[in-house]
């Protein structure tokens, strides 16, 4: 008796973490790391996906390193990629809590020509859904998620 094959494909959860140093080197790894990263789960450079992953990745590692940084920490970047809901998950987490960003829907538009505040508006308009989270005793985590194409 031979076993039956099912068409049905095992579904995967890929993750990624990795910790990098709170300066703005540390921000642009993070990008171009998240972005190899992409690209080796199936999301080509240069495709929507992975621009728009690349932009959410860049503006929350600068807000870590800009705004999270306590010295001598590091902040995380952590992928997730489930394939069967096709949704992949952004997670930027720092060691400063007290410091917290507005939440979704709070965001300001911004005015003028202003040298910042337009990360988080990037991030809310990009962002199919976007939270700040707890991130237990010390700090907090940004999770951004972009519903992929099927």
């Amino acid at each position: 008796m031979t076993p039956t094959r099912t068409s049905q494909s095992p579904v995967t959860v890929r993750v990624f973490a990795q910790c990098f140093s709170s300066t703005p080197l540390g921000a642009r790894l993070a990008r171009h790391l998240a972005l190899h990263r992409l690209h080796d789960w199936g999301i080509p450079y240069g495709s929507g996906p992975s621009d728009t992953a690349a932009l959410l990745v860049a503006e929350l590692a600068t807000n870590a390193v800009t705004h999270g940084r306590v010295p001598g920490r590091d902040f995380e970047l952590r992928l997730s990629l489930d394939p069967y809901a096709r949704t992949l998950c952004i997670d930027v987490s720092d060691a400063r809590g007290e410091c917290r960003p507005p939440r979704p829907g709070e965001v300001a538009v911004p005015q003028g020509v202003a040298d910042g505040g337009r990360g988080l508006f990037l991030v809310e308009s990009l962002a199919d859904r976007w939270t700040v989270l707890e991130r237990g005793q010390v700090g907090k985590t940004v999770r951004a998620e972009l519903d992929l194409p099927r």
